[in-house]
């Protein structure tokens, strides 16, 4: 148990740093020279990667299209009403944001026009690594379904010999999406943003990973002309307010929900009690020796902190300076306190609003931004699978009282040019009306 007001400053900020930030300078070196090997050899460094990293005596880049048609058969009834219907959720939460164009007169003569156009080609990448993650193919598939892209490149890792999980390929193919990719890592990144023989180059790469998956999808950014991502969505992390009369074993089980994504995930609790930080503490023991994955969830315990607060408003500032992907409120009454959350990605208000929820089937997105991105990323939306750009038509008297602003400024600016394109107009028009 931490108490922040009676540590040193550099205490506090150690207790909130993320655990895969002092590893970057390795990671991003690996991740150069994975890519480099990515557009040097192409498929060929994705299967041999298969081998070396996934254990696969026998790779294969691309699941054929009757694999895709036939995993619906492999599912139980109960797993497959739940994709429906996190797939059903989730799709009318965000049909409601498709954009609208906008077009209005600025001024008399002048026409401005907002328009949306569909990022054409994109692609997902869904982890795997240790678990396949079929919400993550929802959560992702839906939105670049509803946007109307023409090229969706869907990539995972998969482990060994054993096949695709169907339930990935059932909600690939809910989501109209037909190129799998089976490769994963930084490798898999790589490739959709060079492109290769076999998978689709794209324009925009989605999805959350590891401190790998990470740091490729912002070095294709940095270094590829056009390239763009989503967001730095890297290992899972979770913050938790709560006050003296919460539910441990909620709080317990919350924490360890996210602890259990990986190694390098990482769990926080705010409180202003210590009694409830020490029932918590207790209920975390008996809950993760139950957990299969519970080797997993205790080196992610390892990066995390019990802090004790001195007030729900302290709470608060901390949660801002941390920056939460996860943010929950197990509070007796969270409305006064909503107007204070700031820097968070997803907030969950309540004791029965599990992050478990947005994780798969509430209807919101769980791609979301890490690392303290969250004071400048939002999370993932349709509007991230548009570009926008505007147009403007001006008719001559419309020009000619607009270039009572214009000519000023460009004078001000020294930019003859600019202040002679309008000029070379305004004396054809007068010319006009002259004759």
């Amino acid at each position: 148990m931490l108490r922040w007001s009676e540590v040193s400053k550099d205490a506090q900020a150690a207790a909130l740093m993320r655990p895969a930030v002092s590893a970057s300078v390795e990671v991003e070196a690996i991740c150069q020279a994975i890519m480099a090997n990515v557009k040097e050899q192409g498929d060929t460094a994705l299967l041999d990667m298969a081998k070396q990293y996934d254990n696969r005596e026998n790779p294969r880049l691309l699941v054929p299209q009757s694999e895709i048609n036939a995993a619906e058969q492999q599912l139980s009834a109960e797993l497959k009403y739940a994709i429906d219907t996190a797939y059903a959720n989730v799709k009318r939460f965000h049909q409601a944001q498709l954009p609208k164009d906008i077009k209005l007169s600025t001024q008399p003569g002048v026409l401005c026009e907002l328009k949306y156009q569909t990022i054409e080609a994109v692609g997902i990448y869904v982890p795997g690594g240790s678990a396949p993650l079929p919400s993550s193919v929802i959560m992702q598939g839906v939105l670049a379904q509803l946007s109307g892209a023409t090229t969706v490149v869907l990539a995972t890792p998969v482990q060994g010999d054993l096949p695709i999980n169907p339930a990935i390929l059932y909600a690939a193919k809910l989501c109209g999406i037909k190129t799998i990719v089976e490769s994963g890592g930084a490798g898999a990144i790589a490739a959709m943003a060079y492109g290769t023989d076999s998978v689709p180059k794209v324009n925009k790469i989605f999805g959350p990973g590891n401190s790998f998956v990470t740091m490729a999808k912002q070095l294709v950014a940095q270094t590829i002309p056009g390239m763009a991502i989503d967001m730095p969505a890297g290992p899972s992390e979770l913050l938790v307010i709560a006050d003296e009369r919460a539910n441990p074993e909620f709080i317990a089980a919350d924490l360890l929900s996210q602890a259990e994504h990986g190694a390098d995930s990482q769990v926080i609790l705010l409180c202003n009690s210590e009694g409830m930080i020490v029932r918590t503490e207790q209920a975390i023991e008996r809950q993760l020796a139950k957990l299969s994955r519970q080797d997993i969830a205790a080196k992610a315990l390892a990066n995390s902190s019990l802090i004790l607060v001195d007030s729900i408003e302290q709470a608060f500032a901390v949660s801002a300076q941390y920056g939460p992907e996860h943010l929950i409120l197990q509070l007796a009454d969270a409305n006064p306190y909503l107007g204070k959350i700031k820097n968070a990605g997803s907030v969950f208000v309540g004791d029965y609003t599990p992050e478990s929820a947005g994780d798969y089937a509430s209807g919101t997105n769980h791609v979301l931004p890490t690392y303290g991105y969250s004071a400048t990323y939002s999370s993932l939306n349709l509007l991230d699978f548009f570009r926008t750009y505007t147009v403007q038509t001006i008719t001559q008297n419309g020009l000619k009282n607009l270039s009572k602003a214009i000519l000023p400024l460009a004078d001000a600016e020294g930019l003859d040019a600019h202040a002679n394109a309008v000029k070379v107009r305004l004396e054809a028009i007068n010319r006009g009306n002259e004759q």
